[in-house]
């Protein structure tokens, strides 16, 4: 099974919509516990952490993409899912868009 912990900036609805396909998905909001990109520094701050730690695991992965609704927002993750469940089990660091899927094994050295 996929399990999902959406970011804040993925819209909330896309984890209902996850959860509809089958993954066990949730929206940070919903913990009240938030993770997103550092304001201040500019950089993704849990991909930063994961890299400064060389932690094996969870995987990780980060879309890439902008205005794109929570349909499209789920679709594209069931698919990277589909395309590397693999990896994703084995624990990877992932960065997607609409057309290309970019996957670091960790732990990210």
């Amino acid at each position: 099974m996929i399990r999902v912990l959406l970011d804040q900036g993925l819209a909330p609805r896309g984890a209902a919509l996850l959860r509809l396909a089958g993954c066990d998905a949730i929206a940070p909001k919903t913990l009240n516990f938030w993770i997103t990109r550092d304001k201040n520094a500019g950089h993704a701050s849990r991909s930063t952490t994961m890299a400064l730690s060389c932690a094996g695991e969870p995987s990780v992965v980060r879309l890439r993409v902008q205005r794109v609704a929570a349909e499209g927002q789920a679709q594209l993750i069931r698919s990277i899912y589909q395309v590397c469940e693999e990896a994703i089990a084995a624990g990877a660091a992932l960065s997607a868009d609409e057309t290309s899927i970019r996957v670091r094994r960790l732990p990210l050295r």
